[in-house]
């Protein structure tokens, strides 16, 4: 209960709390550290994961020196 609403409870509820947005959200915060998933078996993730090293694949390979 609040003092502005006595009869709603402090609870959190919606996707802040739903154990898939986490589980997502954990999902996404170890690809982009480029850390272990856990989630070897899943396409979405391997696919994301391809995606990543990809991209620092291109990015290692890229001058960052201006040409004159």
């Amino acid at each position: 209960m609040t003092a502005v609403h006595p009869a709603r409870s402090l609870r959190k509820r919606g996707a802040e709390t739903d154990p898939r947005v986490l589980s997502t959200d954990a999902i996404i915060d170890a690809l982009a550290r480029r850390e272990a998933t856990g989630e070897q078996d899943d396409a979405v993730v391997s696919l994301l994961r391809a995606l990543t090293e990809d991209v620092d694949q291109r990015l290692s390979s890229v001058s960052i020196t201006p040409s004159t």
